[in-house]
């Protein structure tokens, strides 16, 4: 039970990832491997995507 429900989080955030990467202003071969990387390598591409994937940028409070 526990392992459907992780599996099933797992795909909604990959689904979620894919989504935003697709949105991105990244060129077409860059979206493509992160695609790949993303829907081949579920957590370890989730994750190195939430790491390493583009970054919205914070205004700076001062």
């Amino acid at each position: 039970m526990i392992s459907g429900i992780f599996g099933l989080l797992i795909f909604i955030l990959d689904i979620y990832a894919i989504l935003q990467v697709l949105g991105s202003s990244a060129t077409p071969l860059k979206k493509a491997l992160w695609v790949m990387a993303i829907f081949f390598l579920p957590v370890l591409g989730l994750l190195v995507w939430y790491v390493a994937g583009p970054k919205k940028t914070q205004p700076i409070a001062l």
